[in-house]
């Protein structure tokens, strides 16, 4: 199959068999029953019995799939409620999940992660790859959204397993190493609508002003400020998208004691008004 869902994450688990995953310019990667690989970005790319084939489906935005041609495979290939493919006793079987959008908050984590990373099967164990497999026939009331959350777990359990083993973590994901700075990190992003200061947070975690700022911007890469402003507005531009409260909800809910003072800052970041956002993102 040659991908070219632009999808800006995918998750690709073996469940039985093999398969090679080709994304130029890297050498193709072989993938055995129980590896997990995740995908991101919009370039495409090759999964196969071998690498170097001519694809037989192309996948295309939305999940269409047709062959080289165009002709659509959709229909042809479908087996059931969510299984599809050319066999569907075929010695070779992958779970796929992508995400057609992930938000702010999320676009956050992605710009940290490699294009693309594999953890092997024997390199760590979760139980959440066989519960999806069960659960993917099941049509029971509310199966979609049961089935959303089992790979957002999934994405979190891969995501966990690599910041743990990884030689070249970000700066930010190595702030657990720093104590002081990892609690900072936690009451910023638990508490969001709290009303933080330079001095409060240092405060909560035990060190002089002066100390807390240089060693967090040492860990995190920016000043604790600077990080605090960022995050709120992510959170705020995924409120806009996902919910209909009004911009002063939203506000509030983020830290901001004026509407204003937030429609400027969140202008200042994304280029927008925080209403123009909501009706792009919506579209």
């Amino acid at each position: 199959m040659r991908v070219r869902d632009e999808a800006p994450l995918t998750v690709v688990a073996m469940a039985r068999g093999s398969s090679y995953f080709t994304c130029e310019p890297d050498p193709p990667l072989r993938l055995e029953r129980g590896d997990l690989l995740l995908v991101q970005g919009d370039r495409a790319y090759d999964v196969g019995d071998e690498p170097g084939r001519e694809p037989i489906a192309v996948i295309q935005p939305g999940n269409r799939s047709e062959t080289p041609t165009g002709e659509s495979l959709d229909l042809p290939l479908t087996h059931g409620l969510r299984t599809w493919g050319n066999d569907p006793d075929g010695e070779d079987c992958m779970l796929v999940g992508n995400y057609a959008s992930v938000g702010e908050v999320g676009a956050r984590m992605l710009t940290s992660l490699p294009p693309w990373l594999v953890i092997r099967g024997d390199e760590w164990e979760s139980p959440l790859v066989d519960v999806l497999l069960d659960q993917l026939d099941h049509d029971a009331p509310g199966q979609a959204s049961l089935l959303d959350r089992l790979l957002d777990a999934l994405v979190v359990a891969a995501v966990q397993h690599w910041a743990t083993t990884a030689d070249d973590l970000p700066p930010w994901l190595r702030a657990g190493d720093d104590p002081e700075v990892a609690h900072a990190l936690t009451l910023i992003h638990e508490q969001p609508a709290a009303a933080w200061s330079l001095e409060g947070l240092a405060r909560e975690v035990g060190l002089s002003r002066a100390g807390f700022s240089r060693r967090f911007s040492r860990a995190v890469g920016e000043s604790p400020v600077a990080y605090l402003s960022s995050w709120r507005l992510a959170l705020a531009a995924d409120r806009l998208v996902g919910t209909d409260d009004t911009v002063a909800a939203v506000s509030r809910a983020v830290g901001y004691t004026s509407p204003f003072t937030f429609s400027d800052a969140f202008k200042r970041s994304y280029g927008r008004s925080p209403v123009e956002h909501r009706r792009l993102g919506r579209d």
